[in-house]
């Protein structure tokens, strides 16, 4: 059921759940080149599951974890392995108030996935390696129909098999539930039907180059980024958003009545593992709450917003530790 003035909005997002293993180094290593990191953690991660505690973090406070008061509930879809990493990946989600009952687990072989996470100390720039394992056991069948119940939102990046993108979106348009598609890792050869009928497409400028047939060059100034949006919009997109790092984020709504350039906050820059899954995140929970009021949605004001949310999130290590409490904003 779609949500009304007295419902919680419900948010699903169904993608990848990682463990990162992350070493934090003087400089990212040259070929050939051995080098000793300066510190190494293994934390809970994927770009799924980033979202979904991103969502459940910013739509409530630290101290009401248990007590249920948020803004919007949060299930996450998705796949691990009958392993310790696993187990981590679940009890995390639930910590921070996700709803992790659509989490299947397969049993062996079947391995959670990985992430090789190589960050460049001085920068707090990343490099990774994804190693998908149990993501991949998603199949285009599980998701003919969305699980339910219904969601007000879905959001679904790239880390699980691309037929099985295909389908949960089939089955969102079936439905007539909004999408929030983040498509990431980006590759040229996505399907032009991922594009139709989707409410919110969310790149980063190097995503939005592969996707949008052009040079990265071709992206630096607005009519650049205009005309990609544009690219996306008629594929069927409703709204572009493209966010450009220290640049800022270029948003263009489906009329193009609303488009612009928003700065980047100002930052101490650490890490920026998960900051582009908090600024879905908060983007996501201002949509829901727009649409459980049966108000507009203001995009600027969504996307600075979620700007100030990702830039709390560079300044600290880590992917879904880093990510703020709504409080924290």
């Amino acid at each position: 059921m779609a949500a009304t003035n007295t419902q919680v909005p419900l948010i699903t997002v169904l993608g990848s759940l990682n463990i990162d293993l992350v070493s934090y180094v003087p400089h990212h290593p040259l070929p050939g080149e051995t080098l000793t990191s300066t510190s190494f953690s293994v934390s809970p991660g994927g770009k799924g599951a980033n979202q979904a505690v991103a969502c459940a973090k910013l739509s409530r406070t630290r101290a009401s974890v248990q007590d249920r008061k948020e803004t919007a509930h949060v299930r996450m879809l998705g796949a691990v392995g009958a392993d310790t990493y696993g187990d981590i990946l679940v009890k995390n989600l639930a910590a921070h108030g996700v709803d992790a009952s659509g989490v299947t687990v397969r049993p062996d072989p079947a391995k959670t996935g990985i992430a090789l996470i190589v960050v460049d100390e001085p920068t707090g720039e990343n490099r990774i390696i994804l190693s998908p394992e149990a993501n991949h056991s998603l199949q285009p069948a599980d998701f003919a129909t969305l699980p339910g119940p219904k969601p007000d939102l879905l959001i679904m990046q790239l880390e699980i098999p691309h037929p099985t993108v295909l389908a949960a979106l089939r089955a969102a348009r079936a439905a007539g539930v909004d999408v929030l598609f983040n498509p990431a890792p980006a590759t040229p050869d996505l399907a032009e039907e991922a594009y139709q009928g989707l409410a919110h497409l969310l790149v980063n400028e190097t995503e939005a180059a592969t996707l949008g047939g052009v040079k990265e060059a071709d992206l630096e100034d607005e009519a650049g980024l205009a005309a990609v949006a544009q690219k996306f919009q008629v594929r069927g997109v409703q709204t572009v958003i493209v966010t450009l790092g220290g640049r800022g984020v270029f948003y263009r709504s489906a009329d193009g009545a609303q488009q612009g350039l928003v700065p980047a906050e100002k930052a101490k820059v650490v890490d920026t593992t998960a900051a582009g899954d908090t600024f879905a995140g908060s983007y996501a929970l201002e949509f829901v709450a727009a649409k459980a009021q049966g108000k507009p949605f203001d995009i600027a004001a969504a996307v600075r917003k979620a700007n100030k949310a990702a830039a709390k999130t560079v300044e600290k290590l880590g992917a879904q530790d880093s990510i703020p409490w709504r409080d924290e904003l």
